[in-house]
């Protein structure tokens, strides 16, 4: 029958789509970490509606970096680390390591805190208690489980993200408010303003995600049988649109669950006279009276679920980079006896953040200024990107459009020149 393929195109195409989704969805999700929606709950508590305009700004400025690196892997068959082993001194490539190892680390230390915070209030069990449970549990999945297994359980946990798009609903802001606010720059020379449009660069363009992305862009293509460099090297047209399409979807559902927790603090927090908040635990207790126990229980379980989903890919992140900076044998496929030294990152980094928090170290406050730290380290890291994907001698003819390069340098030099705002400003 004539009409019979046009019905089914549609669902195919549909089909199609959602098979492309990976990497690029896993690292958007992977954004609104603990650390990300402590930071965007401050902001809306901090500055109501104002910020949100936050949001669309961030938004392109992602895609083209999260989308540099994931070119930069398919097209070289290497991590990013690797890369810049090949072409750069070796004090360039331990200084990006190591900034990331440190940043991650503290990262990690802050989002176990606020998942165990987050459970505490749940549960009434002390957060000390869920610590190591925490840290068992995603050592075990990283250790055990397939990189093909924990891209499935990590593209269902981006579900979670969608509690808080339901608890923007329940909290009835002012849509009024809410229109004119994302499309019209709210913008104030303080350090209080400008700390916390660092701290949401720094979360939404965080290093960590550079190295993540071009790693799981690798083991894609390893999944795929392509074992060696030789057989990785290289990217078809289509799987450049694939990998395009992949990241605007991510990095769209990264921002999109950012904006509605800024809108939920703004309408509940802010609007109620309480402006001053350290967490997102603070929110979420601040939330209850305001709009009811069903919000505060999904800004609760998001935090929990998130927190599964980002240290994670923190620990993963500075194991991938590590490795490829050794040149040692690393992967998520791999069992731990293949690839030890890569499985003692993993495993030192989540111990070390788990330290942090035994040692006192108050985690929970980090939580935001992991974010802060995370935009200051990210520019120079964004300018290696750039410089990478334009040089013909990495790249052969797949170098970077000029929209994207310049897309990469505008990202760059917006993130210095903020962080530079905010110590003169502050």
């Amino acid at each position: 029958m004539p009409t019979r393929p046009s019905k089914e195109q549609p669902p195919a195409r549909v089909r199609d789509f959602f098979a492309q989704l990976g990497p690029g969805l896993i690292t958007g999700a992977a954004d609104d970490d603990p650390s990300g929606i402590a930071t965007y709950s401050v902001t809306g508590a901090q500055f109501g509606y104002g910020p949100l305009w936050t949001a669309l700004f961030s938004f392109p400025l992602m895609v083209a970096v999260q989308l540099m690196c994931s070119r930069l892997a398919m097209v070289t068959g290497r991590g990013l680390a690797a890369v810049v082993r090949r072409r750069y001194p070796r004090w360039v490539l331990w200084s990006a390591c190591l900034l990331l190892l440190v940043a991650n680390t503290v990262n990690i230390a802050a989002d176990l805190g606020g998942m165990a915070e987050a459970t505490q209030m749940i549960t009434g069990i002390n957060s000390l208690i869920w610590f190591p449970v925490y840290t068992a549990v995603m050592i075990a999945l990283l250790f055990y489980s397939s990189y093909r297994t924990i891209a499935r359980v990590f593209k269902w946990l981006t579900l979670v993200l969608f509690a808080y798009v339901i608890t923007a609903f329940v909290a009835k802001p002012d849509w009024g408010q809410v229109l004119r606010a994302t499309f019209i720059p709210d913008i104030q020379w303080s350090g209080a303003f400008l700390s916390v449009l660092v701290g949401i660069l720094g979360t939404t363009i965080s290093p960590y995600l550079f190295f993540w992305q071009a790693a799981e862009e690798v083991e894609e293509e390893r999944a795929m049988g392509r074992v060696t460099v030789a057989q990785r090297k290289g990217a078809t047209d289509k799987e450049l649109r694939g990998a395009r399409n992949d990241i605007v979807t991510g990095m769209f559902f990264s921002n999109f669950v950012m904006f509605f927790i800024i809108l939920t603090t703004a309408a509940t927090l802010h609007a109620h006279g309480i402006t001053h908040i350290a967490t997102a635990r603070d929110a979420a207790e601040a939330l209850r009276p305001l709009a009811g126990e069903g919000a505060y229980l999904l800004f609760t379980l998001g935090l929990m679920g998130t927190g599964m989903l980002g240290v994670p890919v923190l620990a993963g992140s500075s194991a991938y980079a590590i490795s490829e900076a050794m040149a040692w044998k690393g992967s998520l496929e791999a069992k731990p006896m293949v690839a030890p030294k890569f499985y003692t990152v993993v495993a030192l980094a989540m111990l070390v953040g788990l330290a942090l928090d035994y040692l006192g170290v108050d985690a929970i406050k980090m939580l935001f200024w992991s974010a802060v730290a995370n935009g200051i380290l990210a520019p120079p890291l964004i300018v290696l990107v750039v410089l990478l994907t334009s040089d013909p001698s990495v790249m052969g003819e797949l170098v970077n459009p000029r929209w994207l390069r310049w897309m990469g340098w505008v990202a760059a030099a917006v993130m210095a020149g903020a962080a530079v705002a905010m110590f003169v400003a502050g």
